[in-house]
């Protein structure tokens, strides 16, 4: 019919993927058989060993070396005792299949249901971060300091761009290889975004920025007690042991993100319309940027420098704190409440004006907090069903046969389908590498290889995994997750491709 408009079709929100990437896996669990190896850990209390077998029968034995040597695990029984192995660990050849837990579907039904509740639960302490941070920057921006900062900043920004990436994605990537910094870039988009936009560019650049920062940093990881450490003490070597690659595998691929990130947002600067979140330009910057007028000049008066001030050594405080004494969330989200209560004497808000200002900030975030816990819960599912253990079975009998490079090269394949299934870093690491590991020496290859493999396997599928960490960092700034796929297919080819090089060029040196 004349005149009748095609009706636009939009990608789900990140709520909705979720969704649905967790009917998918409660799917595959009525296929996939349910198994279990049988772990042991450490009883500090008992100066013990618990083996846990597949049946849940648990059985006490001494805590020496000479139990983890007649289980086949080479690692030194100083980490279960210094507390560096933490994790129960999986004994190499006792997988068992067990029998299903029975669902219909009814319990289907209510396990669907029961692992949202239970993943919002379970990342509460992160919910509270987020809601808090939000809070605090309600209140920073009512005092007009963030407008008058950024106004003072876009005149230094002028001609100098391209830096705003690489000093982010350095910076960040830096976190990431160094001591696993992941969650807590959350803190840093609603401070950026309005930066990059000022910049010229687009909020799928300051995405980029941040996020290729963290996973790419994370995975590229150097001495990360998180993963690279963790992994190389339950393989039975030293976390030194591939180091030299792995600082070489950060600077090549954070280099080649950089480069990546500056070509499209160079493009973008200079055509707006080649952006691909062009058709929300205009309220990205209503939301981001209000009511900011660049051609006004305004007073940046000293209350609204030290609540600047305040707020940015929040930051400060929360980097040392991760870095140095092992802070997590609820460690960081008491520190961003103390800079609340502090702004309530620098503000210069009246009290009904802050507390508005605390809630409508928390609100915006709720979104975004929300989206973290429903991520969880597809973990959840796969930990009741006890599908991980089958599918970490399955790819090491199939591998255990093939040549060195190829064993390699479809080791790092393998790391990522884990990696999907399995987004707990430690976690990954000793459930897999008491049963990995010793392949290496099968086929007659370095253990390193074998942590290489699973740095960057597990953490390159982070780029894309909605179970991961990307879809709580696009709702931040409200980009669809076809949107980022599409900006980031090219990179992830060309870091594949790297990984692979770097992968067979270890095995042949």
């Amino acid at each position: 019919m004349a005149g009748t408009k095609k009706k636009k079709h939009s990608f789900p929100s990140a709520y909705t993927v979720i969704v649905i990437v967790l009917i998918l896996v409660q799917a595959l669990t009525f296929f996939i058989p349910s198994g279990k190896y049988s772990t042991l850990e450490y009883n500090s209390g008992l100066n013990k060993f618990v083996i846990t077998e597949a049946s849940g029968k648990t059985i006490k034995k001494p805590a020496t070396q000479k139990t983890l040597d007649n289980y086949k695990i080479k690692i030194n029984v100083s980490k279960f005792k210094d507390g560096t192995i933490y994790r129960p660990a999986a004994i190499p050849n006792t997988y068992h299949q067990i029998k299903k837990p029975k669902r219909g579907i009814f319990g289907t039904i209510n396990q669907f249901l029961t692992s949202q509740v239970q993943g919002i639960v379970d990342s509460v302490d992160i919910i509270v971060f987020v809601l808090i941070l939000g809070g605090v920057i309600g209140v920073v921006n009512a005092t007009g300091a963030m407008d008058s900062g950024m106004m003072r900043l876009s005149e230094k920004l002028k001609g100098k761009q391209k830096w705003l990436i690489v000093i982010v994605t350095s910076l960040i990537g830096l976190g990431g290889t160094t001591f696993g910094m992941a969650e807590e870039t959350i803190a840093f988009y609603p401070i950026l975004i309005p930066i990059f936009l000022l910049a010229g560019y687009d909020t799928l650049t300051a995405v980029a920025a941040v996020y290729l920062g963290t996973a790419i940093g994370s995975m590229s990881s150097t001495i990360n007690p998180f993963s690279t450490v963790i992994a190389s003490n339950a393989a039975g070597i030293n976390f030194t042991d591939g180091l030299p690659m792995r600082a070489l595998m950060w600077v090549c691929a954070i280099g080649i993100s950089i480069i990546y990130t500056i070509r499209y947002a160079e493009k973008v600067r200079k055509d707006p319309s080649k952006s691909l979140v062009a058709d929300q330009a205009q309220e990205d910057k209503d939301r981001f940027l209000g009511d900011l007028d660049l051609s006004e000049k305004s007073d940046f008066t000293a209350r609204q420098k030290l609540s600047l001030i305040i707020f940015a050594l929040g930051f400060v405080v929360m980097i040392y704190g991760v870095q140095q004494l092992g802070w997590y969330f609820t460690e960081i989200a008491v520190v961003f409440l103390a800079v609340t209560y502090l702004l309530i004497f620098t503000a210069g808000l009246k009290e009904s004006k802050f507390v508005d200002s605390f809630v409508s900030g928390a609100g915006d975030l709720l979104g975004v907090a929300l989206t973290v816990g429903l991520a969880r819960s597809v973990g959840i599912v796969m930990e009741n069903s006890y599908v991980s253990d089958t599918i970490m079975n399955y790819f090491s009998n199939k591998i255990s046969g093939m040549n060195s490079v190829l064993f390699i090269c479809v080791l790092f394949f393998v790391y990522i389908v884990l990696g999907f299934f399995i987004q707990s870093s430690s976690g990954l690491a000793v459930l897999s590498m008491p049963i990995m590991a010793p392949l290496a020496d099968v086929v007659g290859i370095d253990r390193a290889l074998i942590i290489n493999a699973y740095n960057w396997g597990q953490g390159l599928i982070g780029l894309i995994a909605p179970t991961g960490l990307i879809l709580v960092s696009l709702s931040m700034v409200k980009v669809g997750f076809d949107k980022w796929i599409k900006f980031v297919t090219k990179l992830l080819i060309m870091i594949v491709v790297l990984i692979l090089v770097f992968l067979s060029i270890g095995v042949l040196l």
